[in-house]
């Protein structure tokens, strides 16, 4: 099924605010709130796009991208951001503070609904997650026009190779907590005008995990993660743009105990081109040829990205004439169109002459035919310009 516009999900017009958005989100997610929906797939399902929705458009730089590229532009294989996907842990996990849960768990709607601890009045224990790494990778232009795999090393918190990640000593060391009986929530109760409210929130002593190290690991002194490093392989999409990311899930630090990796954000840089100067898809040249090459017209060989193009010079091609190279830019990103290469024609005039081109030039100089005659109808550099954008 065709992905919505994000907008259209949570009902607001592109100009819409920071605070209005959240409004807008919550309203969305309250309406289509699993324990409001019990067994309603339909409107699960439209919980989990209206988070999806606004875990774009909260965040400035997705946001901009999306309004650039649409959809298209959102998956980590176009380089991009990893997006959609989020199951109900998860939304729960990243907005749990705006859906009235206590410490990213479920909650909300269970005090008032009678679901208890979580959905369907299951206690939901807290699935520790990891932190999110951030990275520059820097790429040619010549890296850009094509699909480029890179190699990185990462230094980041990896699980630790002698608990497995548990932090405990060894299995007899890990234990249920006897605070919340393993379900890593506390329920509270508190009588108020409305009658007996009910709250959830994390067990302080186990911190939602449901279980306690009893004997910690002597490697890791009961952290779980130890320091240390992997190489990952990026796919990086062609026709990236600098400040793009890639968000590779699960490629970021481990977690401490276990639990979910973080994310590794991947930034692009790109590398300023000796020759070339690129906007958008297109790429920009100047090319010098010289004053006979212009009077005479000749068969160049005009450098891009690849290689060399062969390119005619008409006769009498004047300095700073523009020539449009189709399809000899950049491709779009996860698209088939390609940019073109557009040529600044500049004539070459040498700043010394020897005696001999001095005379052989002087003879042409009371020419007629030497005389500048710009027509009324010439276009002035700003139109040319124009013209190519037009």
């Amino acid at each position: 099924m065709e992905k919505r516009d994000y907008y259209e999900v949570l009902g607001v017009d592109k100009n819409v605010s920071a605070d209005d958005l959240k409004k807008a989100y919550r309203k969305m997610a309250m309406k289509y709130h699993p324990d409001r929906n019990p067994g309603d797939k339909e409107a699960e399902e439209k919980f989990k796009e209206a988070a999806e929705a606004y875990d774009v458009l909260s965040n400035p730089d997705k946001r901009a991208r999306y309004d650039q590229f649409g959809h298209a532009g959102m998956s980590a294989g176009a380089g991009g951001y990893d997006v959609g996907g989020f199951d109900l842990n998860s939304i729960f996990e990243r907005f749990g503070d705006l859906l009235g849960g206590a410490g990213g768990f479920r909650g909300g709607f269970s005090d008032f609904f009678g679901g208890g601890a979580g959905y369907g009045g299951r206690a939901q224990k807290r699935v520790r997650r990891g932190s999110d790494l951030r990275i520059k990778v820097k790429l040619t232009l010549e890296e850009i026009a094509k699909n480029t795999e890179k190699k990185l090393k990462i230094q980041k918190d990896v699980p630790c190779p002698e608990c497995g990640g548990t932090g405990a000593k060894d299995k007899s060391s890990m234990t249920t907590c006897q605070k919340c009986h393993g379900s890593g929530q506390v329920v509270t109760q508190q009588r108020s005008m409305f009658g007996i409210m009910q709250s959830v929130s994390v067990c302080p002593d186990c911190g939602g995990t449901g279980e306690v190290i009893k004997d910690k690991c002597p490697h890791c002194n009961g952290k779980g993660t130890v320091r240390g490093e992997e190489i990952v392989t990026v796919n990086i999409p062609a026709g990236v743009e600098n400040g793009m990311q890639l968000s590779m899930r699960g490629k970021g630090n481990a977690a401490p105990n276990g639990g979910v990796n973080g994310d590794l954000i991947v930034l692009v840089e790109e590398i300023d081109h000796p020759i070339f100067e690129r906007d958008g898809n297109n790429l920009y040249i100047n090319y010098y040829i010289s004053f006979p090459q212009a009077a005479l017209g000749d068969t160049v060989q005009i450098p891009i990205l690849n290689g060399f193009a062969k390119v005619k010079i008409a006769p009498g091609t004047q300095s700073g004439q523009m020539l449009r190279l189709q399809g000899k830019g950049l491709p779009e990103l996860n698209g088939r169109i390609m940019g073109d290469l557009i040529v600044n024609v500049n004539v070459w005039v040498p700043k010394t002459l020897s005696k001999d081109e001095k005379d052989a030039i002087s003879k042409f100089a009371s020419s007629e035919n030497f005389t500048p005659k710009p027509g009324a109808k010439d276009k002035s550099f700003f139109s040319r310009v124009k013209q190519f954008f037009s």
